[in-house]
Protein backbone atom coordinates (compact mmCIF):
# COMPACT_ATOMS: atom_id res chain seq x y z
CA UNK A 1 0.00 0.00 0.00
CA UNK A 2 1.53 3.37 -1.03
CA UNK A 3 1.88 6.32 1.36
CA UNK A 4 -0.85 8.46 -0.26
CA UNK A 5 -3.41 5.67 0.09
CA UNK A 6 -2.44 5.03 3.71
CA UNK A 7 -2.74 8.76 4.50
CA UNK A 8 -6.13 8.93 2.77
CA UNK A 9 -7.44 5.93 4.71
CA UNK A 10 -6.11 7.38 7.94
CA UNK A 11 -7.88 10.68 7.28
CA UNK A 12 -11.13 8.91 6.41
CA UNK A 13 -10.88 6.82 9.56
CA UNK A 14 -10.22 9.92 11.67
CA UNK A 15 -13.19 11.74 10.16
CA UNK A 16 -15.39 8.73 10.81
CA UNK A 17 -14.33 8.59 14.45
CA UNK A 18 -14.91 12.34 14.83
CA UNK A 19 -18.42 12.03 13.40
CA UNK A 20 -19.22 9.25 15.79
CA UNK A 21 -17.97 11.23 18.78
CA UNK A 22 -19.43 14.64 18.00
CA UNK A 23 -22.46 15.79 16.08
CA UNK A 24 -24.36 19.05 15.86
CA UNK A 25 -28.05 18.91 15.04
CA UNK A 26 -30.00 21.84 13.60
CA UNK A 27 -33.74 21.43 13.08
CA UNK A 28 -37.14 23.07 13.34
CA UNK A 29 -40.34 21.77 14.93
CA UNK A 30 -43.51 22.27 12.90
CA UNK A 31 -47.19 21.40 13.41
CA UNK A 32 -47.94 18.57 10.95
CA UNK A 33 -51.36 20.04 10.09
CA UNK A 34 -51.00 23.82 10.24
CA UNK A 35 -47.29 23.90 9.28
CA UNK A 36 -46.77 26.52 11.99
CA UNK A 37 -43.61 26.54 14.11
CA UNK A 38 -43.79 24.95 17.57
CA UNK A 39 -41.89 27.10 20.08
CA UNK A 40 -40.57 26.09 23.51
CA UNK A 41 -40.83 22.34 22.96
CA UNK A 42 -38.65 20.00 25.04
CA UNK A 43 -35.92 18.10 23.17
CA UNK A 44 -34.11 15.54 25.31
CA UNK A 45 -31.17 13.29 24.50
CA UNK A 46 -31.87 9.75 25.72
CA UNK A 47 -34.35 11.11 28.30
CA UNK A 48 -31.65 12.92 30.29
CA UNK A 49 -30.13 16.17 29.12
CA UNK A 50 -31.60 18.40 26.48
CA UNK A 51 -32.64 21.74 25.08
CA UNK A 52 -35.76 23.73 24.26
CA UNK A 53 -36.81 25.08 20.88
CA UNK A 54 -36.72 28.86 20.51
CA UNK A 55 -39.63 31.16 19.68
CA UNK A 56 -39.36 30.20 16.01
CA UNK A 57 -39.44 26.45 16.76
CA UNK A 58 -35.73 26.05 15.96
CA UNK A 59 -33.17 24.22 18.05
CA UNK A 60 -29.48 23.37 17.92
CA UNK A 61 -27.94 20.55 19.93
CA UNK A 62 -24.26 19.65 20.08
CA UNK A 63 -23.68 16.00 21.04
CA UNK A 64 -20.18 15.15 22.23
CA UNK A 65 -20.70 11.49 23.15
CA UNK A 66 -20.31 8.60 20.72
CA UNK A 67 -23.68 8.02 19.07
CA UNK A 68 -25.05 4.49 19.03
CA UNK A 69 -28.19 2.82 17.74
CA UNK A 70 -29.74 3.19 21.21
CA UNK A 71 -29.49 7.00 21.19
CA UNK A 72 -32.60 8.98 20.30
CA UNK A 73 -34.02 12.47 20.58
CA UNK A 74 -37.20 12.61 22.64
CA UNK A 75 -39.42 15.54 21.65
CA UNK A 76 -42.49 16.58 23.62
CA UNK A 77 -44.85 19.52 23.73
CA UNK A 78 -48.18 20.01 25.47
CA UNK A 79 -51.08 18.91 23.31
CA UNK A 80 -48.85 17.00 20.85
CA UNK A 81 -47.84 13.39 20.45
CA UNK A 82 -44.36 12.79 21.83
CA UNK A 83 -41.77 11.68 19.31
CA UNK A 84 -38.58 9.63 19.51
CA UNK A 85 -36.07 9.96 16.64
CA UNK A 86 -32.98 7.72 16.33
CA UNK A 87 -29.83 9.83 16.19
CA UNK A 88 -27.48 7.60 14.25
CA UNK A 89 -28.77 8.74 10.86
CA UNK A 90 -30.55 11.95 11.87
CA UNK A 91 -30.90 14.29 8.87
CA UNK A 92 -34.26 16.05 9.34
CA UNK A 93 -34.16 19.82 9.05
CA UNK A 94 -37.93 19.88 9.70
CA UNK A 95 -39.62 17.69 12.33
CA UNK A 96 -43.40 17.36 12.17
CA UNK A 97 -45.41 16.88 15.37
CA UNK A 98 -48.99 15.61 15.41
CA UNK A 99 -51.60 17.18 17.67
CA UNK A 100 -52.75 14.78 20.36
CA UNK A 101 -56.36 13.65 20.54
CA UNK A 102 -57.63 14.60 24.00
CA UNK A 103 -59.56 11.73 25.57
CA UNK A 104 -60.59 11.69 29.23
CA UNK A 105 -58.82 8.77 30.85
CA UNK A 106 -60.22 6.87 33.81
CA UNK A 107 -58.20 8.89 36.29
CA UNK A 108 -59.61 12.18 35.04
CA UNK A 109 -63.17 10.85 34.90
CA UNK A 110 -63.15 9.39 38.40
CA UNK A 111 -61.30 12.26 40.07
CA UNK A 112 -63.02 15.05 41.92
CA UNK A 113 -64.30 17.90 39.79
CA UNK A 114 -62.15 20.61 41.28
CA UNK A 115 -63.10 24.25 40.95
CA UNK A 116 -60.34 26.61 39.77
CA UNK A 117 -59.91 27.96 43.29
CA UNK A 118 -59.62 24.43 44.69
CA UNK A 119 -56.95 23.65 42.10
CA UNK A 120 -55.02 26.74 43.18
CA UNK A 121 -55.39 25.78 46.85
CA UNK A 122 -53.81 22.42 46.01
CA UNK A 123 -51.03 24.18 44.07
CA UNK A 124 -50.17 26.34 47.10
CA UNK A 125 -50.41 23.41 49.50
CA UNK A 126 -47.90 21.44 47.41
CA UNK A 127 -45.41 24.24 46.64
CA UNK A 128 -42.76 23.07 49.12
CA UNK A 129 -43.16 19.46 47.98
CA UNK A 130 -42.92 20.28 44.27
CA UNK A 131 -40.22 22.97 44.25
CA UNK A 132 -36.96 23.51 46.07
CA UNK A 133 -35.09 26.63 47.14
CA UNK A 134 -32.02 24.66 48.24
CA UNK A 135 -28.50 25.15 46.94
CA UNK A 136 -27.81 23.74 43.48
CA UNK A 137 -25.16 23.76 40.79
CA UNK A 138 -26.75 24.56 37.43
CA UNK A 139 -25.23 24.38 33.95
CA UNK A 140 -27.06 27.05 31.97
CA UNK A 141 -27.05 29.34 28.95
CA UNK A 142 -28.06 32.97 29.49
CA UNK A 143 -28.89 35.45 26.73
CA UNK A 144 -29.65 39.11 27.36
CA UNK A 145 -30.99 41.44 24.69
CA UNK A 146 -31.28 45.21 24.94
CA UNK A 147 -32.99 47.43 22.38
CA UNK A 148 -33.29 51.21 22.54
CA UNK A 149 -35.24 53.46 20.20
CA UNK A 150 -35.35 57.27 20.15
CA UNK A 151 -39.01 57.77 19.27
CA UNK A 152 -38.51 61.50 19.42
CA UNK A 153 -35.32 63.56 19.47
CA UNK A 154 -36.15 67.22 18.90
CA UNK A 155 -35.11 70.62 20.19
CA UNK A 156 -35.89 74.29 19.70
CA UNK A 157 -32.94 76.71 19.76
CA UNK A 158 -33.98 79.84 21.59
CA UNK A 159 -30.65 81.59 21.99
CA UNK A 160 -26.93 81.00 21.48
CA UNK A 161 -24.34 83.74 22.01
CA UNK A 162 -21.53 81.40 20.89
CA UNK A 163 -21.38 81.68 17.12
CA UNK A 164 -20.05 78.15 16.64
CA UNK A 165 -22.98 76.71 18.56
CA UNK A 166 -25.54 77.47 15.88
CA UNK A 167 -28.56 75.53 14.65
CA UNK A 168 -26.65 73.89 11.78
CA UNK A 169 -24.09 72.45 14.17
CA UNK A 170 -26.71 71.29 16.68
CA UNK A 171 -28.69 69.67 13.86
CA UNK A 172 -25.61 67.79 12.66
CA UNK A 173 -24.79 66.61 16.18
CA UNK A 174 -28.37 65.45 16.61
CA UNK A 175 -28.29 63.52 13.34
CA UNK A 176 -25.17 61.69 14.53
CA UNK A 177 -26.94 60.14 17.53
CA UNK A 178 -28.04 56.57 16.68
CA UNK A 179 -31.84 56.35 16.66
CA UNK A 180 -31.80 52.61 17.29
CA UNK A 181 -29.39 50.46 19.28
CA UNK A 182 -29.25 46.75 20.01
CA UNK A 183 -26.96 44.83 22.35
CA UNK A 184 -26.78 41.08 22.92
CA UNK A 185 -24.83 39.28 25.64
CA UNK A 186 -24.56 35.49 25.80
CA UNK A 187 -22.88 33.31 28.40
CA UNK A 188 -22.54 29.61 29.14
CA UNK A 189 -21.78 28.99 32.80
CA UNK A 190 -22.11 26.94 35.95
CA UNK A 191 -24.14 28.80 38.57
CA UNK A 192 -23.91 27.91 42.25
CA UNK A 193 -26.62 29.02 44.66
CA UNK A 194 -30.25 28.85 45.67
CA UNK A 195 -33.12 31.04 44.54
CA UNK A 196 -33.25 32.76 47.94
CA UNK A 197 -29.54 33.57 47.89
CA UNK A 198 -28.68 37.17 47.16
CA UNK A 199 -25.16 36.02 46.31
CA UNK A 200 -24.74 33.60 43.44
CA UNK A 201 -21.36 32.16 42.49
CA UNK A 202 -20.55 31.72 38.85
CA UNK A 203 -18.03 29.94 36.69
CA UNK A 204 -18.03 31.28 33.15
CA UNK A 205 -17.28 28.79 30.38
CA UNK A 206 -17.72 31.04 27.35
CA UNK A 207 -19.22 34.48 26.67
CA UNK A 208 -19.73 37.01 23.90
CA UNK A 209 -21.18 40.46 23.31
CA UNK A 210 -22.79 41.46 20.06
CA UNK A 211 -23.22 45.20 19.52
CA UNK A 212 -22.11 48.17 17.43
CA UNK A 213 -18.99 49.82 18.84
CA UNK A 214 -19.47 52.70 16.41
CA UNK A 215 -22.37 54.02 18.49
CA UNK A 216 -20.01 54.49 21.44
CA UNK A 217 -17.47 56.22 19.18
CA UNK A 218 -20.12 58.54 17.75
CA UNK A 219 -21.34 59.72 21.14
CA UNK A 220 -17.77 60.20 22.32
CA UNK A 221 -16.98 62.22 19.17
CA UNK A 222 -20.03 64.41 19.73
CA UNK A 223 -18.86 65.11 23.28
CA UNK A 224 -15.32 65.90 22.12
CA UNK A 225 -16.57 68.31 19.44
CA UNK A 226 -18.90 70.07 21.85
CA UNK A 227 -16.11 70.33 24.41
CA UNK A 228 -13.69 71.81 21.86
CA UNK A 229 -16.18 74.54 20.91
CA UNK A 230 -16.61 75.47 24.56
CA UNK A 231 -12.85 75.50 25.13
CA UNK A 232 -12.36 77.83 22.17
CA UNK A 233 -15.11 80.22 23.23
CA UNK A 234 -15.17 80.41 27.03
CA UNK A 235 -12.68 81.56 29.63
CA UNK A 236 -10.86 78.91 31.66
CA UNK A 237 -11.75 80.62 34.94
CA UNK A 238 -15.45 80.76 34.11
CA UNK A 239 -18.15 78.66 35.68
CA UNK A 240 -21.39 77.38 34.20
CA UNK A 241 -24.92 77.57 35.51
CA UNK A 242 -26.98 74.74 34.09
CA UNK A 243 -30.69 75.40 34.52
CA UNK A 244 -33.80 73.45 33.64
CA UNK A 245 -36.92 75.23 34.79
CA UNK A 246 -36.64 75.87 38.53
CA UNK A 247 -33.66 73.58 38.94
CA UNK A 248 -30.03 74.55 38.49
CA UNK A 249 -26.49 73.52 39.28
CA UNK A 250 -23.02 75.05 39.12
CA UNK A 251 -20.04 73.58 37.28
CA UNK A 252 -16.51 75.04 37.22
CA UNK A 253 -14.98 75.28 33.75
CA UNK A 254 -11.57 74.12 35.00
CA UNK A 255 -13.12 70.79 35.99
CA UNK A 256 -14.19 70.34 32.39
CA UNK A 257 -11.07 71.68 30.70
CA UNK A 258 -7.74 70.78 32.30
CA UNK A 259 -5.04 72.41 30.19
CA UNK A 260 -2.19 69.98 29.42
CA UNK A 261 0.17 73.00 29.17
CA UNK A 262 0.04 73.43 32.92
CA UNK A 263 2.22 70.82 34.72
CA UNK A 264 -0.17 70.49 37.67
CA UNK A 265 -3.10 70.04 35.32
CA UNK A 266 -1.09 67.55 33.26
CA UNK A 267 -0.46 65.50 36.39
CA UNK A 268 -4.14 65.67 37.24
CA UNK A 269 -4.95 64.58 33.70
CA UNK A 270 -2.60 61.61 34.00
CA UNK A 271 -4.25 60.61 37.27
CA UNK A 272 -7.68 60.94 35.71
CA UNK A 273 -6.67 58.75 32.77
CA UNK A 274 -5.17 56.17 35.13
CA UNK A 275 -8.32 56.17 37.22
CA UNK A 276 -10.44 55.77 34.09
CA UNK A 277 -8.33 52.82 32.94
CA UNK A 278 -8.62 51.25 36.37
CA UNK A 279 -12.38 51.65 36.32
CA UNK A 280 -12.51 50.08 32.86
CA UNK A 281 -10.40 47.14 34.00
CA UNK A 282 -12.59 46.72 37.06
CA UNK A 283 -15.66 46.75 34.85
CA UNK A 284 -14.19 43.96 32.77
CA UNK A 285 -13.18 41.93 35.79
CA UNK A 286 -16.64 42.29 37.32
CA UNK A 287 -18.43 41.11 34.16
CA UNK A 288 -19.11 37.65 35.58
CA UNK A 289 -20.25 39.10 38.90
CA UNK A 290 -22.79 41.29 37.14
CA UNK A 291 -24.12 38.26 35.22
CA UNK A 292 -24.43 36.32 38.49
CA UNK A 293 -26.36 39.24 39.94
CA UNK A 294 -28.69 39.36 36.91
CA UNK A 295 -29.36 35.62 37.21
CA UNK A 296 -29.90 35.88 40.96
CA UNK A 297 -32.58 38.52 40.46
CA UNK A 298 -34.39 36.45 37.83
CA UNK A 299 -34.38 33.32 40.01
CA UNK A 300 -35.55 35.37 42.97
CA UNK A 301 -38.71 36.35 41.06
CA UNK A 302 -39.95 32.77 40.55
CA UNK A 303 -43.55 32.43 41.74
CA UNK A 304 -42.76 29.96 44.57
CA UNK A 305 -40.16 32.26 46.17
CA UNK A 306 -41.47 34.19 49.17
CA UNK A 307 -42.49 37.79 48.39
CA UNK A 308 -42.08 37.30 44.64
CA UNK A 309 -43.83 40.02 42.65
CA UNK A 310 -45.22 37.20 40.49
CA UNK A 311 -47.84 36.74 43.20
CA UNK A 312 -50.62 35.03 41.24
CA UNK A 313 -49.94 31.80 43.18
CA UNK A 314 -49.05 32.83 46.73
CA UNK A 315 -51.64 35.65 46.71
CA UNK A 316 -54.18 33.92 44.49
CA UNK A 317 -57.06 35.71 46.27
CA UNK A 318 -56.09 38.78 44.24
CA UNK A 319 -56.89 36.98 40.98
CA UNK A 320 -59.82 35.36 39.22
CA UNK A 321 -59.11 31.89 37.80
CA UNK A 322 -60.96 30.08 35.03
CA UNK A 323 -60.55 26.41 34.09
CA UNK A 324 -60.20 26.70 30.33
CA UNK A 325 -59.39 23.14 29.33
CA UNK A 326 -56.95 20.32 29.87
CA UNK A 327 -54.24 18.70 27.83
CA UNK A 328 -51.41 16.22 28.21
CA UNK A 329 -47.71 16.73 28.82
CA UNK A 330 -46.50 13.33 27.66
CA UNK A 331 -48.80 10.95 29.56
CA UNK A 332 -49.54 13.42 32.38
CA UNK A 333 -52.94 15.16 32.41
CA UNK A 334 -52.63 18.93 32.75
CA UNK A 335 -55.19 21.55 33.80
CA UNK A 336 -55.12 24.80 31.83
CA UNK A 337 -56.17 27.76 33.98
CA UNK A 338 -56.34 31.36 32.86
CA UNK A 339 -56.08 34.13 35.41
CA UNK A 340 -56.78 37.84 35.48
CA UNK A 341 -56.43 40.41 38.25
CA UNK A 342 -58.90 41.68 40.75
CA UNK A 343 -58.32 44.23 43.52
CA UNK A 344 -55.61 46.01 41.57
CA UNK A 345 -53.32 43.03 40.94
CA UNK A 346 -50.76 43.35 38.13
CA UNK A 347 -50.79 40.27 35.88
CA UNK A 348 -52.88 38.09 33.63
CA UNK A 349 -51.89 34.82 32.00
CA UNK A 350 -52.17 31.06 31.81
CA UNK A 351 -51.09 28.29 34.18
CA UNK A 352 -50.48 24.68 33.13
CA UNK A 353 -50.88 22.45 36.20
CA UNK A 354 -50.09 18.75 36.51
CA UNK A 355 -53.39 17.12 37.57
CA UNK A 356 -51.63 14.39 39.57
CA UNK A 357 -49.35 16.40 41.86
CA UNK A 358 -50.61 19.99 41.27
CA UNK A 359 -47.24 21.25 40.14
CA UNK A 360 -47.21 24.21 37.78
CA UNK A 361 -45.22 23.03 34.76
CA UNK A 362 -45.63 26.17 32.66
CA UNK A 363 -46.60 29.80 33.17
CA UNK A 364 -47.28 32.50 30.56
CA UNK A 365 -47.86 35.93 32.10
CA UNK A 366 -47.99 39.60 31.20
CA UNK A 367 -48.78 42.81 33.04
CA UNK A 368 -52.17 44.45 32.59
CA UNK A 369 -51.09 47.96 33.58
CA UNK A 370 -47.84 49.91 33.89
CA UNK A 371 -45.92 48.68 36.93
CA UNK A 372 -44.20 52.03 37.36
CA UNK A 373 -45.40 55.40 36.18
CA UNK A 374 -43.77 58.73 36.98
CA UNK A 375 -44.63 62.12 35.49
CA UNK A 376 -43.09 65.18 37.13
CA UNK A 377 -42.39 68.67 35.71
CA UNK A 378 -41.57 67.55 32.20
CA UNK A 379 -39.87 64.24 33.03
CA UNK A 380 -41.76 60.98 32.66
CA UNK A 381 -41.10 57.26 32.88
CA UNK A 382 -43.47 54.35 32.40
CA UNK A 383 -42.61 50.66 32.78
CA UNK A 384 -45.22 49.39 30.36
CA UNK A 385 -44.00 45.83 29.64
CA UNK A 386 -43.37 43.01 32.10
CA UNK A 387 -44.09 39.61 30.64
CA UNK A 388 -42.56 36.19 30.49
CA UNK A 389 -42.67 32.40 30.31
CA UNK A 390 -41.53 29.75 32.77
CA UNK A 391 -41.15 26.02 32.08
CA UNK A 392 -40.46 23.36 34.71
CA UNK A 393 -39.57 19.68 34.60
CA UNK A 394 -39.06 17.08 37.32
CA UNK A 395 -35.40 16.63 38.17
CA UNK A 396 -33.25 13.91 39.71
CA UNK A 397 -34.41 14.84 43.22
CA UNK A 398 -38.06 14.30 42.15
CA UNK A 399 -38.78 18.00 42.49
CA UNK A 400 -39.64 20.38 39.68
CA UNK A 401 -36.82 22.55 38.45
CA UNK A 402 -36.74 25.48 36.09
CA UNK A 403 -35.80 24.44 32.55
CA UNK A 404 -36.50 27.64 30.61
CA UNK A 405 -37.15 31.25 31.52
CA UNK A 406 -38.04 34.12 29.23
CA UNK A 407 -38.61 37.61 30.61
CA UNK A 408 -39.18 40.88 28.79
CA UNK A 409 -39.32 44.31 30.39
CA UNK A 410 -39.89 47.60 28.62
CA UNK A 411 -40.10 51.24 29.52
CA UNK A 412 -40.73 54.62 27.92
CA UNK A 413 -38.86 57.69 29.17
CA UNK A 414 -39.60 61.24 28.12
CA UNK A 415 -38.08 64.68 28.72
CA UNK A 416 -39.84 67.86 27.67
CA UNK A 417 -38.11 70.74 29.41
CA UNK A 418 -36.19 73.95 28.85
CA UNK A 419 -32.40 73.84 29.22
CA UNK A 420 -30.02 76.75 29.72
CA UNK A 421 -26.23 76.64 29.91
CA UNK A 422 -24.97 80.04 31.10
CA UNK A 423 -21.29 80.97 31.29
CA UNK A 424 -20.45 83.33 34.15
CA UNK A 425 -17.13 84.79 35.27
CA UNK A 426 -16.63 86.56 38.58
CA UNK A 427 -13.24 87.95 37.47
CA UNK A 428 -14.77 90.05 34.70
CA UNK A 429 -15.88 93.58 35.52
CA UNK A 430 -19.51 94.43 35.07
CA UNK A 431 -22.04 91.68 34.43
CA UNK A 432 -20.80 88.22 35.21
CA UNK A 433 -22.83 86.65 32.45
CA UNK A 434 -20.66 85.97 29.38
CA UNK A 435 -22.47 83.50 27.12
CA UNK A 436 -25.74 81.58 27.04
CA UNK A 437 -27.13 78.56 25.22
CA UNK A 438 -30.88 78.22 25.65
CA UNK A 439 -32.90 75.26 24.30
CA UNK A 440 -36.19 73.48 24.63
CA UNK A 441 -35.71 69.70 24.60
CA UNK A 442 -38.34 67.16 23.59
CA UNK A 443 -37.24 63.54 23.53
CA UNK A 444 -38.79 60.12 24.09
CA UNK A 445 -36.88 56.83 24.44
CA UNK A 446 -38.23 53.29 24.41
CA UNK A 447 -36.11 50.48 25.81
CA UNK A 448 -36.76 46.74 25.82
CA UNK A 449 -34.75 44.30 27.94
CA UNK A 450 -35.16 40.59 27.34
CA UNK A 451 -33.60 37.65 29.19
CA UNK A 452 -33.57 33.97 28.26
CA UNK A 453 -32.24 31.16 30.45
CA UNK A 454 -31.95 27.49 29.50
CA UNK A 455 -30.90 25.10 32.26
CA UNK A 456 -29.33 21.92 30.91
CA UNK A 457 -28.50 20.19 34.16
CA UNK A 458 -29.01 20.80 37.87
CA UNK A 459 -27.73 18.99 40.93
CA UNK A 460 -28.10 19.60 44.64
CA UNK A 461 -25.03 20.79 46.54
CA UNK A 462 -24.31 21.23 50.23
CA UNK A 463 -23.47 24.46 52.01
CA UNK A 464 -19.93 23.12 52.33
CA UNK A 465 -19.77 22.56 48.57
CA UNK A 466 -21.09 26.06 47.92
CA UNK A 467 -18.56 27.65 50.29
CA UNK A 468 -15.72 25.60 48.83
CA UNK A 469 -16.22 26.92 45.31
CA UNK A 470 -14.08 30.02 44.69
CA UNK A 471 -14.88 32.45 41.91
CA UNK A 472 -12.09 33.70 39.66
CA UNK A 473 -13.98 36.08 37.36
CA UNK A 474 -11.24 36.05 34.73
CA UNK A 475 -13.11 35.28 31.53
CA UNK A 476 -14.13 38.29 29.45
CA UNK A 477 -16.77 38.29 26.69
CA UNK A 478 -15.62 38.10 23.10
CA UNK A 479 -16.75 41.09 21.05
CA UNK A 480 -18.68 40.16 17.90
CA UNK A 481 -19.52 42.89 15.35
CA UNK A 482 -21.94 40.50 13.63
CA UNK A 483 -23.66 37.21 14.32
CA UNK A 484 -21.17 34.36 14.01
CA UNK A 485 -22.76 30.88 13.70
CA UNK A 486 -19.40 29.28 14.48
CA UNK A 487 -18.93 30.93 17.88
CA UNK A 488 -21.17 28.41 19.68
CA UNK A 489 -20.82 25.55 17.18
CA UNK A 490 -19.37 23.10 19.73
CA UNK A 491 -21.88 23.99 22.44
CA UNK A 492 -25.58 23.41 23.02
CA UNK A 493 -27.46 26.69 23.47
CA UNK A 494 -30.92 27.98 22.68
CA UNK A 495 -30.97 28.78 18.97
CA UNK A 496 -30.79 32.51 18.13
CA UNK A 497 -33.84 34.22 16.67
CA UNK A 498 -33.88 35.86 13.25
CA UNK A 499 -33.06 39.33 14.66
CA UNK A 500 -29.82 38.05 16.17
CA UNK A 501 -28.88 36.15 13.02
CA UNK A 502 -29.41 39.29 10.95
CA UNK A 503 -27.44 41.60 13.27
CA UNK A 504 -24.40 43.25 11.76
CA UNK A 505 -22.55 46.46 12.49
CA UNK A 506 -23.33 49.30 10.11
CA UNK A 507 -20.44 51.54 9.26
CA UNK A 508 -21.12 54.95 10.76
CA UNK A 509 -19.09 58.06 9.91
CA UNK A 510 -17.18 59.49 12.86
CA UNK A 511 -17.46 63.24 13.40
Amino acid sequence: MNKKLRYSLAILYFLGISYGQSQTIHSKLVDATTKEAIPYASILLSSTKGIISNGDGQFTMHIKKTITEKDSLFISYMGYESKAIPLLHFKDSIILLEQKSIVLNSVMISSKNYTPDEIMDNVKENLSKNYTTDLTKKRLFFRQSYHQDFNKLEYTLIKSSIEALNKNLLDSLLQSIPRKESHYTEILCDLYGGVKQQKQKIKLIKACRLYDKNSDVDLESIGEKFEKILKDNVKSNSYFKIKSGLFGTKLEAEKLFNSPKDSANALALEKEIAAKNKREEQRKLSFSSSKASNLSKLFGELFFVKDSKLNFVQKSNRYDFTLESFTYAGDNPVYILSFKPKWGADYKGTLYINADDFAIVRVDYSNVKPLKSIALIGISYKEHIDKGKLFFAKGKNKKYQLRYLEKEKGGIAGVKRPLKIIEKNKHVKGRRKQNELSLKIDLAITNINKAEIVIFDSEDISTTGFDAFKEKNELLPTYLPAYDPDFWKDYTIIAPNEAIKAFTVKTTPVL
